[in-house]
């Protein structure tokens, strides 16, 4: 350390070196006696600012800066998975065993755990060739996830020696690469990663596979796919995280990464709790074999908040790497905005709108664009689907985060305030959301579920869209002057809403549908549409129909018809045919 590198202002978590050469930009540097990690987010001939991502009480003026040469960077390996981490990869249980509840300032417990062992396969021999991104040693990191021990993408050569299969801990070198120049590299089985360079991959491929979910509103009419990119916006109390601990648990990923951005403390407590006590329906073991969890709660550093999304989806890139599907919920994307408007006014940038920096939208299309279905340097195939919840203030989806984050997003759920107080959940306003990869899945629905998926799937768009128009006009004048075809759309519209859209997370059987499941349902709606439609056409009014309580009944068939008896479903649509044929006979009788 140069003796000049010392403390010559601090404002918040903005600390600045006057007079100093020898920092680079984004280098990892730490700061003070007690060593707290920060980040050189700017370079001036006059001075070196510092973002600190621990809390700054007690910094003095004169305090050493200490420069590590390297950028910020998190350390990938086994023992990343069913961990909890915060923003800068420091493992909060440990942490905790060490120090109690409360994280000490300048803790350097290191992210890995160093001294466990793991059962370690080399899957090389000596004379290999290997590239970036090669496969060297695999061992299993939960009961759901092998780790597959990458080579780094900027190393390449030919292996000299391999150490026998075994217990190895993360530091120990298992496999020994000499390059081109002669240089020897020792492989252990782990390595670091700068938080803000997306890690390279062979090309990006088209999203045609949705990620199922579960959830009928999603899967059926706004699907993502993997690879895809999602925003979730709503007020407070609609449900976001709700909604994205729903896709957390059930959605077909292979591993999840959740990041709690700025969230309250009680949501990333009732986070590990769920988690800690959910059979994951894929496996039949612990979903927390398949998850990482990453917190920066509302009353830790904001510089930290600032990092966390780096942190997590450079976590996801490494796992999409080996070839894994990779989900990653960002909630909230809002907190990760202010934390960067609060640093810019520290830094005294020219504000932009409502006193963002003017390269949020940047920053954001960054974010997103990492993610992505990609063939990678392996030669295998991979994805990173990203979530993002945003928490416009006062529902105001006109605000910057919202706006710019649609912008970078193909998936756009809204959640509705009105649906939430009316206990409809997942509260996603059906008219004002909307999916962009519809053409891009379609024919994966019409070859793995039904070629009739679309279609289905259309008309009932159309029903809900009908129903939306024709309520405009019940508002003013009220229904009993609609005609009994445009009544049935309404108690059709209704069966749509009640019994297809909404969902009881709490229902053994409702919480997650498969997708056969939605289209039967939908098949079912359309079934009872069409025929009654057929009954109104003969001059019959719609009230016998209703009278019958078939509509009643299509209402709870998400509940009386378990997932794994469809079969059911052709019970239900010969009661339907059973109940409209005897009124178009009585009909026809007093013709």
């Amino acid at each position: 350390m140069q003796e000049k590198n010392v403390i010559f202002g601090i404002n918040g978590p903005v600390v600045t070196v006057a007079n100093s050469k020898g920092f680079s930009m984004q280098e990892m540097v730490f700061v003070g006696d007690e060593r707290l990690v920060g980040e050189v987010i700017e370079i001036s001939s006059e001075r070196t600012v510092i973002q600190v991502y621990e809390s700054t009480t007690g910094l003095k003026v004169g305090q050493p800066v200490y420069s590590t040469g390297s950028p910020m960077c998190v350390t990938l390996g086994p023992g990343i998975v069913s961990n909890i981490f915060d923003g800068i990869e420091r493992p909060l249980r440990d942490i905790e065993s060490h120090s109690g509840a409360f994280i000490e300032r300048g803790s350097m417990i290191s992210s890995l755990n160093e001294e466990r062992l793991w059962d370690v396969t080399v899957t090389v021999k000596v004379g290999d060739s290997l590239t970036g991104g090669d496969i060297y040693a695999t061992c299993p990191e939960t009961a759901s996830i092998e780790h597959r021990c990458m080579v780094s993408p900027d190393i390449s050569g030919r292996v000299t020696w391999v150490a026998p299969n075994g217990q190895y801990r993360v530091n120990d070198t298992v496999v020994k690469l000499t390059d081109d120049k002669g240089d020897e590299h020792q492989l252990t089985l782990c390595q670091r990663w700068p938080i803000r360079i997306p890690r390279p991959v062979s090309k990006r491929l088209p999203c045609n596979t949705p990620l199922i979910t579960g959830q009928r509103v999603i899967d059926t009419m706004l699907p993502i796919a993997k690879g895809g990119t999602a925003a979730i916006p709503g007020g407070f109390g609609t449900g976001k995280t709700m909604t994205q601990h729903q896709l957390a648990k059930w959605c077909d990923a292979d591993l999840i990464i959740y990041v709690g951005c700025g969230e309250r403390g009680n949501e990333m407590t009732q986070v590990l709790d769920e988690f800690g006590g959910l059979i994951d329906p894929r496996t039949g073991r612990e979903l927390t074999d398949r998850t990482v969890l990453i917190a920066n709660t509302s009353n830790m550093p904001v510089a930290a908040r600032e990092a966390i999304i780096y942190t997590g989806i450079t976590l996801a890139e490494y796992y999409r790497d080996m070839g894994y599907d990779v989900a990653m919920m960002a909630d909230s994307t809002s907190r990760w905005a202010e934390a960067l408007r609060e640093i810019s006014g520290r830094l005294e940038e020219m504000p932009a709108e409502e006193g963002f920096p003017a390269y949020l939208p940047s920053r954001l299309s960054d974010f997103y664009e990492r993610a992505g279905m990609v063939s990678t340097l392996g030669d295998r195939r991979g994805s990173v689907t990203v979530i993002g919840a945003v928490s416009p203030q006062g529902a105001d989806f006109s605000e910057p985060v919202t706006q710019n984050t649609k912008r970078f997003t193909r998936v756009f759920w809204a959640l509705d305030k009105s649906l939430a107080y009316a206990r409809h959940y997942p509260a996603i306003n059906w008219t004002t959301s909307y999916s962009e990869y519809e053409n891009d899945l379609s024919r994966y629905f019409e070859e793995n579920v039904d070629p009739d998926f679309m279609a289905c799937r259309a008309r009932i768009n159309g029903l809900l869209r009908e129903e939306t128009s024709l309520m405009e006009i019940v508002k003013l004048i009220g229904s009993d002057v609609l005609p009994d075809d445009q009544k049935l759309v309404i108690e059709t519209a209704r069966v749509i809403r009640v019994g297809f859209l909404q969902q009881n997370a709490y229902h053994k059987d409702d919480t997650y549908v498969p997708l056969k499941k939605q289209f039967l349902m939908m098949q079912t709606i359309l079934h009872l549409y069409d025929r009654c439609a057929e009954l109104v056409a003969t001059g019959a009014p719609i009230s016998r129909v209703i009278e019958a309580g078939l509509f009643d009944k299509l209402t709870k068939m998400k509940y009386n018809i378990p997932n794994d008896k469809p079969e059911l479903f052709g019970q239900y649509i010969a009661d339907i045919d059973g109940v409209i044929d005897s009124m178009l006979q009585s009909r026809e009788a007093r013709r």
